[in-house]
């Protein structure tokens, strides 16, 4: 009889192992992924608790969750947002909030425009390219929070048209938790960059396109326990705290001013203290602010009296000469320097319960923080 080789059994081990890997691997990273939803999600239910306890309530017309494999999306629709004091009613077209599933923690939110802010009867109309915010922590424990706006804008609606009330290339504000704890006095670090903004309806200044870079430090808060911001500010004044102002830096053309110094708060939440500011182009800076006008009109008064004491006679000349008084006023109170390479003069900008001066010459009042 013929005799026949039974051909060796193929193995499916070698075929198996890998496939069940692959299995088990998608079912745990699904695990995972849940896990660091509920995690995310978690975090997100307590962000806005703990926004609402600071007077600030966010709601959907729906929510969803997504992203799966790699993140995690939960997308707001419709969101509104109440703000109380001062009264706010903010409506977006969509809000989107991504996390990483390895890092479900630091959130990272998007906001699409337009966005309409109704304020005691007056609508505005806010708009960008792009709105971003981040937040590390918990909400027990938070970190650090940035907001970042691209070309941003706001209109005031006014009949059917729009007033443009502010408008920028670059925005970002940046603040975070610098010693201390949550708990027990957190010092807070903050930065505020503008790039290319211009209010004309706010001043005749920033009519012109501004450059603004500051960073500044808040001291005296007992916590950062959820609250609103007027009672926040109050428990600062109370406290004495100071806010201290490391670097200001504006820039409007060829004018550049730096400054540095502490702020205090009045019983009233009026701004109160000095700034050491160093201008370059002086004369400029006095025009774009209008100085020539305040002193023709005798609106400086007795402020402008006081120039007699540095300089008999400076008053007289600065009432008969305004922009040029003005100017000669301030170098007489101020000292030569350089800033940047550039002339310049160090004067002192006071805030006094409110009014600001610079020198002796009073040039605006900023509104009360409470």
């Amino acid at each position: 009889m013929p005799h026949y080789e039974s051909k060796p059994r193929r193995r499916l081990w070698p075929v198996l192992v890998p496939f069940v890997a692959v299995v088990v691997l998608a079912v745990a990273w699904t695990g995972f992924w849940f896990s660091a939803t509920s995690v995310a999600e978690t975090a997100i239910a307590g962000w806005r608790e703990r926004e609402s306890r600071s007077g600030r309530d966010y709601a959907c017309s729906r929510q969803t969750v997504g992203g799966f494999p790699f993140r995690i999306e939960v997308r707001c629709a419709d969101p509104d947002i109440s703000i109380r004091r001062p009264d706010l009613k903010l409506k977006a077209a969509d809000l989107v909030v991504l996390a990483q599933v390895y890092d479900p923690t630091l959130l990272i939110a998007e906001v699409k425009a337009p966005m309409s802010v109704a304020d005691s009867g007056q609508e505005f109309v806010a708009g960008w390219k792009l709105a971003q915010a981040s937040l590390r922590g918990t909400p027990r424990a938070p970190e650090r929070v940035s907001i970042v706006l691209e070309d941003p804008t706001v209109d005031h609606r006014r009949g059917n048209g729009l007033a443009r009330q502010f408008k920028a290339a670059h925005v970002e504000l940046h603040g975070r938790i610098a010693a201390g704890s949550v708990t027990n006095n957190p010092v807070i670090d903050v930065a505020l960059l503008m790039a290319a903004a211009v209010a004309p309806e706010l001043h005749a200044a920033m009519a012109s396109p501004l450059d603004v870079d500051i960073t500044a430090t808040l001291r005296g808060l007992a916590d950062f326990a959820p609250k609103p911001w007027p009672a926040r500010l109050k428990e600062l004044q109370s406290r004495d705290g100071k806010i201290e102002i490391s670097k200001a830096r504006l820039q409007q053309g060829d004018v550049i001013a730096s400054s540095s110094g502490t702020l205090g708060l009045t019983a009233r939440g009026n701004l109160d203290g000095q700034l050491e500011i160093t201008v370059v182009n002086l004369d400029k800076a006095v025009k774009s602010l209008d100085i020539e006008r305040l002193m023709q009109d005798g609106n400086i008064g007795a402020q402008v009296d006081k120039l007699d004491r540095i300089i008999p006679g400076l008053s007289r000349l600065a009432r008969q000469n305004a922009a040029p008084g003005a100017v000669a006023a301030l170098n007489a109170l101020g000292k030569r320097t350089t800033l940047e390479g550039k002339q310049a003069t160090t004067l002192p900008l006071r805030f006094s319960d409110g009014q600001v001066l610079l020198g002796p010459i009073p040039i605006g009042r900023v509104p009360p923080l409470f």
